[in-house]
């Protein structure tokens, strides 16, 4: 089964520097190669800004377009890995090791295939 684990974080509480962040960056690279070569990765990347957020929602029936994030939170999405999994404990122990969960939140959640979705290659 595919999981999404989801990694939050207050964006303004970070202890960013660009060394900080490009560190977290490599160590998620290396994790995701052995994730890989474990046959448990699908896909992983971090997030640009919150600040560089824009939001599509239906209003009246007609979709509005808006800057920001859809929803004022403490924590913000920064990014994710999708994995696979052959169960939920399986998932919670590769989300115990994902780099960017030291700084706030992995949230997993499992994928619904569709019928018909094409499947990224």
């Amino acid at each position: 089964m595919k999981y999404m684990l989801l990694i939050y974080a207050d964006e303004k509480e970070l202890p960013f520097d660009d060394g900080v962040r490009q560190a977290c960056y490599a160590e998620s690279a290396v994790y995701a190669q052995n994730l890989d070569k474990a046959g448990k990765f699908v896909a992983a990347s971090p997030l640009q800004s919150v600040s560089t957020a824009t939001s599509v929602r239906p209003v009246d029936g007609k979709r509005i377009v808006t800057d920001g994030p859809f929803a004022e939170t403490r924590e913000q999405l920064g990014g994710y890995f999708i994995i696979e999994a052959t169960d939920l404990d399986e998932a919670v122990e590769i989300a115990k090791k994902v780099p960017g969960g030291a700084f706030g939140t992995v949230e997993i959640r499992p994928l619904v295939e569709v019928e018909g979705v094409p499947v990224a290659t």
